[in-house]
């Protein structure tokens, strides 16, 4: 019974630690920036450079097939929107895999790749289903969630750029 009232205090204790923490949200993401940058490794960095060369590449083939992306986002057609997000998907692709490929305004580049992996992923259930477009879709997707949390890593731009100051 002892061991039982010690838990809950020690629950409670940690609840109210948590909540009287004077420490802003500010210093929370700086903390976790630092923990990031001091953890960061090699691999991860290899990682969002071939997401954004990936990205980079899918916008390339975009432009140089347009007809290509008309079939894919054709399930949408009727949607309002449908010329805009033609004219949004490549350019954003291009610009956004280039700038997380050198890690430069990573974390702004992901949010605008966020949309259109979203809507590859639903095409692909709204349309007719590639499993191989599901995939890369899907992956791509998780990638830029991770690296919207994580960010650019200490091998970047935006490192560089932030220890100049």
């Amino acid at each position: 019974m002892k061991q039982n009232h010690f838990y809950k205090w020690l629950f409670f204790s940690i609840l109210i630690d948590s909540l009287t923490n004077k420490q802003t949200k500010m210093e929370t993401v700086k903390n976790l920036n630092k923990w990031a940058n001091a953890h960061t490794y090699y691999p991860l960095d290899l990682l969002r450079v071939a997401l954004g060369v990936f990205l980079f590449i899918k916008g390339t083939k975009f432009i140089a097939n347009s007809q290509y992306l008309i079939d894919l986002i054709e399930p949408f057609q009727n949607l309002a929107g449908s010329m805009i997000m033609i004219h949004y998907v490549a350019p954003a692709h291009m610009v956004g895999g280039l700038l997380i490929a050198f890690g430069l305004l990573t974390r702004w580049s992901v949010i605008a790749q966020l949309p259109i992996l979203i809507g590859a992923v639903a095409i692909n259930f709204a349309g007719e289903m590639h499993a191989g477009n599901l995939i890369l879709s899907t992956v791509a997707l998780l990638l830029c969630i991770f690296f919207l949390f994580y960010g650019s890593g200490k091998h970047s731009a935006d490192y560089y750029f932030k220890m100049q100051q």
